[in-house]
């Protein structure tokens, strides 16, 4: 497994200082979220529906905490890798309120990565085996190709 660069790694390392609690207890409006994940409004409120996120309500706007930016960036992450709302869902609820459930995320996290990594390595092996596979047959229909040009100009001198 490659190692992420410089950049990648600054970046990320960036990426998480900003999702850090802050005291002074900011909020954000949906369309300020919706502008910063590029989702729509409607993706953010399914997401509310299903009980992902939880804004408060502040004279009948959404005001979202910096925990929901936070949970919507990893509903964001986990989507792009494949995993169902039932997982994000479980990895999150994994964290509790305040982060007591850190080391049980993790080690969900770590276990999922595991199975991703088995499952690419299966399809990697039988890519790589169908691969060789084709191979064989291209070089059985190319020789067979090849004799039947072979017989197909004999029979043509002959006429």
């Amino acid at each position: 497994m490659t190692k992420p660069g410089r950049s990648a790694t600054k970046n990320a390392a960036a990426f998480v200082a900003s999702h850090r609690p802050a005291a002074d207890g900011e909020l954000f409006g949906i369309t300020e979220l919706s502008r910063e994940f590029g989702i729509s409004l409607r993706a953010i409120r399914f997401y509310e529906d299903k009980g992902l996120l939880a804004p408060r309500r502040i004279n009948g706007g959404r005001a979202y905490s910096r925990r929901d930016r936070v949970r919507l960036g990893l509903i964001q992450r986990g989507r792009a890798v494949g995993m169902s709302l039932a997982e994000i869902e479980h990895i999150l609820s994994l964290y509790g309120d305040h982060g007591e459930g850190h080391a049980k995320q993790l080690e969900y996290l770590i276990a999922r990565i595991d199975q991703a990594m088995a499952e690419l390595d299966t399809r990697r092996r039988n890519i790589e085996t169908m691969s060789a596979e084709l191979d064989l047959v291209r070089g059985e229909l190319r020789r067979e190709l090849a004799a039947k040009r072979r017989s197909g100009k004999k029979t043509d001198k002959s006429a």
